[in-house]
């Protein structure tokens, strides 16, 4: 105890190498030794002296070959790769300051856009208020961040509304193989992207925007639950205006000008959380 370590209380699947029933979720403190068997530090986690603790409050999420800790709430930090949604803050020549719910705000030069742009026309293009869906390309030492509109799905977001939830969240969002989010789509006939940095854009008519909102609320309040799916799927379905099982087929508008459409309901990578409980953050390869 004299090295600043708690080692916490002896519950069922906490400290040293107890085993812990699959399934079962565990809530870790900061300090807390966590059960590694063999497995190595990863994000939300830190070892000294061969033993692995917990760096935040959050839930124990053992990923082979890591051991790693999904936190409950808190900032957004930015990972190379990650699709965000930024609000244009301000407006240069030569680019926009965008803020992605991040400890520092992001520019977007006009070289990272598909339009061609002379230097003084970015005010044409996008003005303050507006909201993106952007790439994270780079994170230099100074924590500066830099975005790219270049690729696939992403550009400006037309209309519609954001939702802000916790980044934690966003995997229980997108649901296991996209099937959460797929079934808010589908059951609403909105449009939703969702973004790394725990932003939702949300785009249909005023009903189906609530509908959205209020299965976001539920999914953010009752996270942790498992069956998450199958309840929001029943709510989305008791409140459908005609009472039928919703909208297979939504129909889906341009979410931005001169680009493809974003990347809605788009189903995790291997490496990518799906829920919670496998979900965390990529693992931190430094803690190693």
């Amino acid at each position: 105890m004299g090295n600043g370590h708690r080692s916490g209380p002896r519950r069922r699947g906490h400290g040293g190498s107890a085993p812990h029933r699959s399934g079962e979720r565990i809530l870790v403190l900061p300090g807390e030794e966590l059960p590694s068997q063999g497995l190595k530090p990863g994000s939300g986690t830190y070892r000294v002296g061969g033993k692995v603790y917990a760096s935040i409050l959050g839930l124990l999420s053992p990923r082979p070959p890591f051991v790693q800790v999904v936190p409950l709430s808190g900032r957004y930090i930015p990972k190379p790769s990650d699709v965000v949604i930024g609000t244009v803050t301000d407006v240069q020549g030569t680019f926009w300051l965008l803020d992605i719910a991040a400890p520092r705000w992001a520019p977007l030069h006009m070289t990272g856009t598909p339009w061609k742009i002379e230097v003084g026309e970015t005010e044409q293009y996008l003005r303050v208020g507006d909201s993106v869906l952007v790439r994270v390309e780079n994170l230099d030492p100074t924590g500066r961040i830099g975005v790219t509109m270049l690729g696939e799905g992403l550009g400006k977001l037309e209309g519609g509304a954001i939702v802000q939830i916790t980044p934690a969240k966003v995997p229980r969002v997108v649901g296991r193989g996209g099937s959460m989010i797929q079934t808010i789509t589908r059951r609403t006939g909105a449009q939703v992207a969702v973004g790394q940095n725990g932003r939702v854009w949300v785009s249909g008519d005023p009903e189906a925007i609530l509908r959205v909102r209020e299965a976001l609320k539920m999914i953010a309040d009752e996270g942790q639950r498992s069956g998450l799916t199958e309840r929001v799927d029943s709510y989305l379905k008791a409140t459908s205006p005609s009472g039928d099982a919703g909208i297979e087929e939504p129909a889906r508008e341009s979410a931005r000008r001169d680009a493809p459409d974003p990347p809605f309901a788009r189903p995790p990578t291997d490496d990518e959380p799906t829920d919670l409980d496998d979900a965390d953050e990529r693992p931190n390869d430094a803690s190693e």
